[in-house]
């Protein structure tokens, strides 16, 4: 099989087959002519040939913070999902939560010459600035927002200060608020301050003060739990900056003997299995991680194809999940 074939079976030309796979302009009725005699062939193009020929690699380079969470294999599967349909190939690196080894393989992406690059961000530093500023090839950055460039990012103060509304509206008035590092822009400042904002604009400007900053992971929920009880014994609602979070609060204060939810109502952020698995002691906010990974590699493509994207900034929506 060759394209002129592949053309001829799909009753179009020979260009509409090379655009087809070079990710370029197609009615939606072309596209689905030639996408069911390549399926029905089983026809692959020369990768090699058409790497040479466009001086493309066809790899997009894509820098995660960490596997080990719902977020992290939602967006991931969103991004295989787009690009699973195209001529491209994924190539992951995992920075194991190292801001530095971001930079780093930001660079050895840049160097190695891929078409185009996926950031799933955590914090940025000044090195984040100076190689985003100055790298040729295209980013699209997912999880944050970043003036100037194209990103998909969640509404994390919105989320968190519905949350703390919601968990007011329920009785919750001796709240308290498990965080992470301000150096997440995202995560850490964005959330913290739809906390801070609810709190004050509900009349309970003192609760800014019952907030503690931990790490991502269930252990330091955990750990963190435990610490706040000490300062405000008489808590009675809890909301952390994410679901891992708040598992580890859930168990610490099950095994400390409190009745959940009635003594303590926990919130968390994510809608994970994990929340799922804790049930009705924990509420949380459902984000749209695994849309977030198809658009950000459909906006990839599409700039890759030399076309505008529609948007160059998108940001999600999130709804509450009450069990």
């Amino acid at each position: 099989m060759n394209i002129a074939q592949i053309a001829k079976l799909a009753g179009v030309s020979n260009a509409a087959v090379s655009r087809y796979f070079n990710n370029g302009y197609l009615s939606q009725e072309k596209k689905e002519a030639i996408r069911r005699v390549v399926q029905e062939t089983g026809y692959h193009p020369a990768m090699h040939a058409q790497a040479l020929r466009t001086r493309k690699t066809l790899m997009i380079g894509v820098v995660a913070p960490k596997m080990a969470s719902s977020s992290m294999g939602r967006i991931v599967d969103g991004l295989l999902s787009v690009l699973n349909e195209s001529n491209y190939q994924m190539l992951l690196a995992v920075t194991q939560n190292n801001p530095q080894k971001e930079v780093e393989y930001l660079k050895a992406f840049q160097d190695k010459k891929v078409d185009g690059i996926i950031l799933i961000a955590t914090e940025f530093t000044q090195d984040h600035y100076r190689i985003l500023e100055e790298t040729e090839v295209p980013v699209v950055i997912v999880g944050q927002y970043m003036k100037n460039f194209c990103c998909v990012y969640h509404d994390d103060y919105g989320a968190m200060y519905d949350m703390t509304m919601h968990m007011l509206s329920k009785g919750r008035k001796k709240l308290g608020y498990i965080g992470v590092t301000g150096q997440d822009e995202a995560a850490g400042r964005r959330r913290l301050q739809g906390y801070c904002d609810a709190v004050e604009k509900s009349g309970f400007p003192e609760l800014k003060k019952q907030t503690i900053v931990g790490g991502f992971s269930f252990e330091s929920g955990y750990k963190k739990a435990a610490e706040l009880i000490h300062i405000v014994p008489d808590l009675n609602g809890l909301i952390c900056a994410t679901d891992e979070i708040a598992a580890g609060a859930v168990q610490y204060f099950r095994e400390s003997g409190y009745k959940m939810p009635q003594e303590i109502l926990v919130s968390g952020l994510g809608d994970s299995n994990m929340a799922k698995a804790v049930g009705h002691s924990m509420m949380t906010i459902h984000y749209f991680y695994e849309k977030s990974g198809k658009m950000a590699a459909s906006m990839l493509l599409s700039i890759l194809a030399e076309n505008e994207p529609e948007e160059r900034e998108i940001k999600l929506g999130y709804y509450l999940v009450d069990h």
